[in-house]
């Protein structure tokens, strides 16, 4: 026998994972949690990288949402007059376009999470809910720069608001949104999967969510339509919106159904869409 002998490995048979099955729910949950260093660092790649691509750069997630705030005053609140008997207009108008452009990006992504994957999909072994968990959590950071300009406006345009204890709610139901979109980040993933034209039609259901979720006028204008109020106050987005008006412009300590009402939308969904998106798992290597 020669003194260099072949080197044997021996891998166990359990190690080895086919690509592309389905594992039960708890060793799916997991392995996904084992992964979330992966997340944040991969999300902090792609929102670096996102920075190099325009001139302007990491200015445009604030520009964006900036720019929308001021078409919507003009068509809105000066054309249409939508202002009246809304109490610091300027400042509830930023609260709305900001905190649902994090919404609309979180779903735009997440719809687009599986299909842009698909090489990555096709070669590795790995949750796949990863993908539109990454969306979420890179929007997330990106959301740091968002969040401080939105308070920053708040305080600067006129009238100047008292800041009252109640604003330390605002991380609360920002968390909440998370949770929200992350649900629905997995929900139109699974969709988008199955049938891409999902995607087109996410645009308009986006467009019809915003005119739904008083960004730009108050609920008191349907005052003498009961019905119309009702849906609106079922509304997740408008929920938090109406909660994040209240602690950061108005100083009010939102009623406990606006928060039992949020945090059942948040974490249904959130369970809804994981489930969902789980039980396809075995499907978007297929595709």
């Amino acid at each position: 026998m020669t003194a260099a002998r072949a080197r044997q490995e021996l891998v166990a048979g359990g190690d080895l994972v086919p690509v592309g099955t389905r594992p039960p729910i708890a060793t799916y949950t997991r392995r996904l949690w084992q992964r979330r260093h992966f997340l944040v660092a991969e999300a902090r790649a792609r929102v670096a990288a996102g920075t190099r691509q325009t001139i302007l750069g990491t200015a445009w997630l604030v520009l964006s949402p900036v720019l929308d705030g001021v078409t919507y005053y003009l068509i809105f609140g000066l054309l249409l007059e939508t202002h009246r008997g809304i109490e610091n207009f300027l400042g509830y108008l930023v609260v709305g376009v900001f905190l649902f452009s994090f919404t609309s990006r979180c779903v735009s992504g997440g719809a687009q999470s599986i299909t842009s994957g698909r090489a990555m999909i096709r070669a590795f072994s790995f949750p796949r809910a990863s993908l539109p968990v990454a969306v979420v959590v890179r929007e997330v950071l990106n959301m740091a720069w968002v969040f401080t300009a939105m308070v920053l406006l708040v305080a600067a345009l006129p009238p100047v608001e008292r800041v009252t204890w109640r604003v330390l709610l605002l991380p609360l139901v920002f968390a909440l949104q998370v949770v929200l979109c992350t649900g629905l980040a997995l929900l139109v993933a699974r969709w988008t999967a199955a049938v891409p034209d999902v995607k087109v039609l996410i645009r308009f259901a986006m467009r019809l969510w915003l005119y739904g979720s008083a960004v730009f006028f108050s609920i008191d204008r349907f005052v003498d339509h009961p019905t119309v109020v009702r849906i609106m106050e079922a509304n997740p987005m408008f929920v938090v919106l109406d909660v994040a008006r209240d602690v950061l412009l108005y100083g009010v300590t939102p009623a406990p159904g606006s928060w039992a009402v949020l945090a059942a939308w948040a974490f249904g969904l959130l369970a809804v869409g994981y489930l969902v998106f789980w039980s396809a798992e075995d499907t978007y290597a297929l595709a």
